[in-house]
């Protein structure tokens, strides 16, 4: 499959979406397709789909809201919400939040985008589970895959008769897939190959990851005590790795808001209880406010209160006014950084990296099986009280915990997701 048969859609909502779609983007011949913001969408499905993003955004922001705000999300959430994967049992029932999305798309949404794109022997390749619902109803004449951008799925990406289907998923882990089973899926259309993590950040046999957590495990480990402890496994990994190496380089964190904009107030906390090590070049902090102008706003704002205008070797913020423009910036800084702070959403995938991931509070039951899963991994951290982050930070790094977070997502969680994808689809690169 070239090129000119490929054509990935995915949908203009925060950047779960949006992300692992860009990682994909190669493997088209066109600009990626978002099936809620295209060129001449009919005016009633972009209407639909504004009035949908916004009470989503409005909802994402109301939870910090006491009582209220809480109780609003919580009757939200509970619409998406993912059951326990065990016991075993039949899951296939179709739930409230499908039968909605299917009753628009029986009224035509989504059949103009498909009209517009489909060509013989094309495929239909999309990180929207609606938008598969979509290109099946609406009879698309090539193969629909679908990829899944968390590290579980609720009902709602499994379509409303699964056994009958004939979408295909890519899933990030073989429990998924056990989770598709009890959605009803043939197994014959399930393959496991791992979220799809950016090219230019994984490298050819995972040289570029292995490079930067040679890298970063200085900066990480700075008593060798992980080092010292766990050298055969480091030099099984990295052969040329240094162990004895205390050639530190500031520790940079990275601090990232949702697509939402939610706990931009985390980033300004952190360059607040942090700014005697970030003034003293013992740390830089990168804030990612992403294309949220707002969050650009705040965060510029912080940095002016604080005295560090103008001073990117201490503080920056990273900002782009176009999603593409901010997702190959934001890998760039990733290159660079040795801690992701952020909330449990797609960025979990990125601990596989090498990059261990400190984990803010999720926001909804999705994010709490994401966190859940980082865990499990041994990629990453829950955040502790940030008001004393200036006492238990130093002391995550003294330990070398972070070190072996780094390490144990290399190890644990699957990085070759888009290489996995391009097997499947036969890709002619």
């Amino acid at each position: 499959m070239n090129k000119n048969n490929i054509k990935i859609v995915a949908a203009d909502m925060g950047y779960g979406h949006q992300r692992p779609a860009h990682a994909l983007r190669h493997l088209s011949s066109e600009s990626v397709y978002n099936i809620n913001n295209y060129l001449n969408i009919p005016e009633w499905e972009k209407e639909y789909w504004e009035k949908s993003l916004k009470s989503y955004e409005k909802i994402s922001r109301l939870k910090k809201v006491p009582l209220f705000g809480s109780l609003v999300f919580k009757v939200m959430d509970a619409f998406q919400k993912i059951k326990p994967l065990y016991p075993f049992r039949d899951l296939s029932r179709p739930t409230i939040q499908q039968k909605y999305f299917y009753s628009f798309i029986k009224k035509g949404l989504g059949s103009d985008l498909v009209k517009k794109i489909d060509k013989d022997n094309s495929i239909f390749l999309t990180t929207f589970f609606v938008a598969a619902y979509i290109a099946e109803y609406h009879n698309f004449s090539g193969d629909i895959y679908c990829v899944v951008c968390d590290t579980d799925a609720s009902r709602a990406w499994a379509p409303l008769n699964p056994r009958n289907s004939r979408i295909k998923y890519f899933l990030p882990s073989e429990k998924v897939k056990e989770r598709f089973l009890m959605y009803g899926m043939r197994e014959e259309n399930l393959y496991v190959t791992g979220f799809p993590l950016p090219k230019e950040l994984v490298g050819e046999n995972k040289n570029e990851i292995k490079k930067q957590l040679k890298r970063r495990i200085i900066n990480l480990d700075p008593e060798k005590k992980y080092r010292n402890e766990y050298k055969n496994l480091l030099k099984s990994i990295i052969p040329d790795l240094n162990i004895s190496n205390t050639n530190k380089e500031p520790l940079t964190i990275t601090f990232a808001v949702g697509g939402a904009g939610a706990q931009k107030e985390i980033g300004k906390k952190l360059l607040e209880e942090l700014i005697i090590p970030i003034k003293n070049n013992e740390i830089k902090l990168n804030l990612v406010a992403g294309v949220r102008t707002e969050v650009r706003d705040y965060f510029n704002n912080c940095i002016k209160e604080n005295n560090l205008l103008n001073q990117i070797d201490k503080v920056q913020v990273i900002f782009e006014r176009k999603k593409d423009n901010y997702f190959e910036e934001f890998n760039k800084v990733l290159k660079k950084t040795d801690i992701l702070w952020t909330k449990p959403s797609e960025l979990s995938f990125f601990c596989a990296l090498g990059l261990p991931i400190i984990i803010t509070s999720p926001i909804g039951s999705q994010e709490d099986f994401n966190r859940n899963w980082i865990i499990s991994m041994g990629g990453g951290v829950d955040s502790l009280e940030i008001d004393h982050v200036e006492e238990w930070l130093p002391d995550l790094i003294k330990s070398g915990r972070l070190a072996r977070a780094a390490v144990d997502g290399f190890l644990n969680a699957e990085n070759e997701g888009v290489l996995n994808i391009e097997k499947v689809l036969n890709f002619d690169k």
